[in-house]
């Protein structure tokens, strides 16, 4: 008898186990996929950061002259870049699998399913558990008309295993995931075209920062035709031809690409464990339905991550786990979502917190803005960074509102936007802190000094 059983080794799914068991419970998580780690670890975060990061250091070379850098004869080795993301991956899910011992996890090999609340089936065996906790993730939400073979037309999980580079790859979809992988094969050689539905790439983050992006990764190789909805992509002798609609305008065209990756988006996994017998709430876009303690409609069943309302990334799922089981073992868990990082890992980077200025007038609220820009900053300038700029929102009172960062390592400069916005810290307060000279986080001081009204280098 458990007192808890965790369905899926994901982000939220092992952290969790991990952390029930660090507060005294008894836990077992059930993972049918093989290895530890979700589609995070084994085929999304990890693999496309580790290959993000071999690309960016291949066309790199093409740029080290203006450092005085001279390179001949570099080539790329596709397999061993493939080699060294999947050693990544393999390191990794075997460190999960040493958490799970060193905290004493049970691991439970195979796929779940919920007889009734209280009992776990796995194959032909059964275990009883005081509580279950659905951590099953999700998975790429398919595009009417575009069939997925893996081959020539491809979900994220095909994009990160090619064999070789394409020629044109067309990316359908302008969000994290189209735009980080359309990143990745850019800079080994293919030409690479992003289809977009929207007449804007990244759909969420503030309108100015993704202008920003979308002119820097045009400089970098991109190609965007926005403002187009796909209706079908077949395969003749000579590749594949997408058909597309301009959306409002309704003429047609087509496109010509020898591979295609469907990238629109992701949905949860919820397929085969019974909820509908169970009466688990789903609501109409396929989510469980819980309370802010993670509860579903049927008691002593829980869920979190991918599976439930928010935003679908790892490190909220994380932070729903230890919530989820904190309040199992009698603790306070609380997650606030409205400071929840997100990040584009292209470069240049973007990462984004809170409100955008777009929802802040839908919504009517007084705001007051602040942005510097990387050109201006002694260290951007002295790297060769100088894309983009920092942009924060506060109310008139100097509470931060939103933060957004389009720029080199603006993933690690969020942090501190990140943390001010959790400790309620106002502009003048982080326009107050000294912040090292020469680096990349003047800029986000500059920034709140700009909405004081007071920016000393802009």
């Amino acid at each position: 008898m458990y007192d808890l059983i965790v369905i899926g080794a994901g982000p939220g799914g092992y952290v969790a186990a991990i952390r029930a068991a660090q507060l005294g419970l008894k836990v077992a998580c059930v993972e049918g996929r093989g290895s530890l780690g979700g589609t995070c670890l084994n085929v999304g975060c990890i693999p496309s950061k580790a290959l993000l990061t071999s690309s960016g250091k291949y066309a790199e070379l093409k740029h080290l002259a203006a450092h005085g850098v001279a390179v001949e004869g570099a080539s790329l080795d596709l397999g061993a870049m493939m080699a060294r993301k999947d050693k990544v991956v393999g390191d990794l899910t075997k460190g999960i699998a040493f958490l799970f011992k060193k905290n004493g996890v049970d691991l439970i090999e195979g796929w779940a399913t919920i007889p009734a609340a209280g009992t776990v089936q796995v194959g032909d065996e059964t275990y009883e558990t005081a509580n279950i906790l659905i951590a099953t993730g999700s998975e790429p939400t398919p595009l009417p008309g575009v069939e997925i073979d893996e081959g020539d037309v491809l979900s994220s999980t095909g994009a990160l295993a090619l064999e070789e580079v394409p020629e044109h790859l067309v990316v359908i979809g302008a969000g994290v995931i189209g735009l980080e992988l359309g990143q990745v094969w850019s800079r080994l050689g293919a030409k690479v075209t992003v289809v977009e539905y929207l007449d804007r790439i990244l759909p969420g983050i503030d309108g100015d920062i993704a202008k920003l992006a979308q002119r820097a990764l045009s400089k970098r190789g991109l190609k965007f035709q926005l403002g187009r909805a796909v209706q079908s992509v077949t395969k003749g002798d000579n590749g594949l031809t997408l058909t597309m609609e301009r959306v409002g305008k309704g003429t047609e065209e087509t496109l010509e690409a020898d591979k295609v990756l469907v990238a629109i988006g992701r949905r949860p996994v919820l397929g085969g464990l019974g909820l509908d017998t169970l009466g688990v709430a789903v609501n109409g876009r396929g989510f469980i339905e819980v309370d802010e303690t993670f509860r579903t409609s049927v008691p002593g069943i829980y869920a979190i991550g991918d599976c439930v309302p928010g935003p679908m990334l790892a490190h909220k799922a994380e932070e729903d786990g230890v919530a989820c089981v904190e309040h199992l073992a009698g603790l306070n868990g609380h997650v606030d979502y409205g400071t929840v990082p997100g990040v584009v890992y292209t470069d240049p980077e973007v990462a984004s917190v809170g409100q955008t200025e777009e929802a802040l007038k839908d919504a009517g609220t007084d705001y007051i803005t602040g942005k510097f820009t990387f050109m201006a900053n002694s260290r951007a300038r002295a790297s060769g960074e100088t894309d983009g700029a920092v942009k924060v929102l506060a109310s008139p009172d100097g509470k931060l509102l939103g933060a957004h960062i389009c720029g080199a390592h603006a993933g690690d400069l969020i942090a501190e936007l990140v943390l001010a916005m959790t400790k309620g810290a106002t502009i003048t307060e982080v326009a107050a802190t000294c912040h090292a000279h020469p680096s990349m986080a003047e800029a986000v001081k500059e920034a709140c000094l700009d909405a004081l009204g007071r920016a000393l280098h802009a």
